[in-house]
């Protein structure tokens, strides 16, 4: 059986480095996510950046000098009523939270739990995000032509 490592300390190690008003933003930012999606594993990903994971990478977030940037993998995927989520990449956006308060807004547990969903059901592979449906599609179709 293959353990994998846990880097649960040394990202509570890189937060202490920050201001305590984001370090609350970035622990609670955790422990929502942990309520939200048990099972869920933190790493660091290439970039160094604490990475949280549900069948592969789902999310991450870095702490900044004003706020806490929350990025989702396949941002452009999910279904923001609220406006929370920024970016103008393929597939990345996030969310800056600057106040623990943040956190608690419940159009960011609706953006966690949709990314969940999509993770268990489209299995993230690596850092790059899987094509959207139609663009599989899309791909298979000119594919066919060849």
């Amino acid at each position: 059986m293959r353990l994998e490592p846990d880097f649960s300390a040394q990202i509570d190690a890189s937060l202490r480095k920050k201001s305590p008003e984001l370090q609350e933003v970035a622990q609670r930012l955790r422990a929502l996510v942990r309520k939200i999606v048990p099972g869920v594993r933190e790493s660091i990903n290439p970039w160094r950046m604490p990475t949280l994971e549900f069948h592969g990478p789902m999310c991450y977030f870095s702490v900044g000098k004003n706020h806490v940037t929350f990025g989702f993998l396949r941002g452009t995927w999910l279904d923001d009523p609220e406006k929370l989520l920024e970016g103008t990449g393929k597939n990345l956006r996030h969310v800056k939270l600057r106040t623990a308060e943040d956190v608690a807004r419940s159009g960011l547990r609706k953006l966690v739990k949709q990314a969940a969903r999509l993770n268990r059901e489209t299995p993230q592979l690596g850092m790059r995000p899987a094509r959207k449906p139609e663009e599989r599609t899309k791909g298979n179709r000119a594919a066919s032509r060849r």
